[in-house]
């Protein structure tokens, strides 16, 4: 394909894509209708209780950059620096129950009020009023700075790059700064497309990108991040808003990126949801692969993903490292939850001998020899100790020859797991091992079968 033929051919695609995306006349029309009306009603409730309080709506909505189908109306309700902390909250409760009779509390950095209103998902949030993001107080103090720093650069060219740009980042699977995601927050597209200049310039920069990538908008220059993707926050230089954007995820937007420039095609802007596995599928792949399944299922813990999703990770992490350290070779491994949580592991190693090689120092090193020898010496269990090259060697019983006993274990509380996990785990648990694990089906079929077809 010729150049111009690319180039004609990517911008027939986003053409496409921007049909899909951009709000219609009437659906603007809509949500400004709503926003302006839930907007008059919170400044009614803030300023009766504080005079000095403005409101401001923040998020896509505000900047433009929300795709078609999006019903997120953000309200943010500032209050002078000078109201202390629990003032603000139980303003920010008042306003946002005045706002949305029907709304419910939640709690982030502190409480705010959700509701739905004609089809919208609506926040109403408290803050402080602040002259510089450098004083939050919380994280939401920085999201007005966030608006106020981008109404002023982008335009509606940018804008429909924005919305051409999440969509990508949905269709790939790394749209999303929670911390199941870890992925691009929409203020992260935002600035890498103010930054680069529209969509087709950040996927050419993105494509030729070699971690770490570091972007200083306001040329800042002050601070230092250790993370694969850098964008200082231009309203806070102490902060990179690239931060929990995994590793993996910046090479799958550079690995889509490359691909997208190469071949330009609709279908890397939807989401690509697996059939759920079959039983004779999933038993075929385990045939195929001759790998040990195996899988610690347990009541997932009662929190929200934020919470649930770094408890999974760093059990996840501890019991393959417990795996791994025992001589079971983790192949690949993943976690998943819903009504219960799984930690999910491949085995190149399924048993292990009974016995474990175990080196002690050089025989040169007299203290720390003679204590290594000593201790075996008399061990009716241990082979040795005998000498190789200039080494003590014995060998010794080994704690567990498969996984499974490892992992029924009370060993396993000691890999490392995350506290909810743990509790979650004492609780009780079940551990499936090899054709086992397809009672995972009901459950987790979908997830099963996006790992038995891992693509990029």
């Amino acid at each position: 394909m010729s150049d111009e033929d690319a180039d004609s051919t990517v911008e027939r695609v986003v053409t496409a894509v921007r049909d899909r995306v951009d709000p219609a006349a009437e659906e603007r029309a809509r949500l400004r209708e709503v926003a302006d009306r839930l907007i008059e009603r919170a400044e009614t409730a803030a300023t009766e209780l504080c005079a000095d309080a403005d409101i401001l709506q923040v998020g896509s909505t505000a900047r433009n950059t929300w795709i078609s189908g999006d019903r997120d109306i953000d309200i943010f309700v500032r209050f002078p620096p000078e109201l202390d902390r629990d003032t603000l909250e139980e303003y920010g409760l008042e306003v946002g129950h005045a706002t949305l009779p029907d709304g419910h509390e939640e709690y982030a950095e502190h409480p705010y009020v959700k509701g739905e209103v004609e089809g919208f998902d609506i926040d109403v949030v408290p803050c402080f009023r602040l002259e510089s993001a450098t004083e939050i107080r919380s994280a939401v103090d920085r999201t007005p700075f966030h608006t106020q720093y981008l109404e002023q650069r982008l335009d509606d060219d940018l804008a429909g790059d924005v919305r051409v740009t999440k969509q990508l980042l949905k269709g790939i699977g790394v749209y999303g700064s929670d911390l199941r995601t870890q992925g691009f927050s929409g203020y992260l597209t935002e600035l890498l497309v103010c930054e680069y200049g529209g969509f087709r310039p950040l996927l050419e920069a993105a494509a030729d990108w070699h971690p770490p990538v570091e972007l200083d908008p306001e040329d800042h220059g002050r601070a230092s991040f250790d993370d694969p993707l850098v964008v200082i926050d231009p309203t806070d230089p102490e902060r990179n808003v690239a931060a929990v954007c995994a590793a993996e995820n910046v090479a799958r937007f550079q690995h889509y990126a490359r691909e997208f420039l190469a071949a330009p095609q609709i279908d890397y802007f939807e989401a690509d949801t697996p059939e759920p596995l079959t039983k004779p599928a999933l038993r075929e792949h385990l045939e195929q692969r001759a790998t040990t399944p195996v899988a610690v299922r347990f009541d997932a813990p009662d929190l929200v993903e934020d919470q649930l999703y770094p408890q999974l990770y760093k059990s996840l992490d501890g019991i393959t490292n417990g795996l791994d350290d025992r001589g079971f070779d983790v192949f690949r491994a993943t976690t998943f939850a819903d009504g219960t949580a799984v930690v999910f592991a491949e085995l190149a190693v399924s048993e292990r001998p009974a016995v474990e090689r175990h080196e002690g120092p050089p025989v040169h090193v007299r203290d720390h020899a003679t204590g290594f020898f000593d201790t075996y010496a008399d061990d009716p269990e241990a082979y040795g100790p005998f000498i190789e090259g200039d080494r003590y060697v014995t060998e010794r019983p080994r704690s567990f020859t498969t996984a499974r006993e490892f992992l029924e274990s009370d060993r396993l509380f000691d890999v490392g797991l995350g506290a909810h996990v743990e509790t979650a785990l004492e609780d009780g648990y079940e551990v499936l091992v090899g054709t086992e694990i397809v009672a995972l089906l009901d459950e987790f079929g979908q997830e099963l079968a996006a790992y038995f077809d891992p693509r990029p």
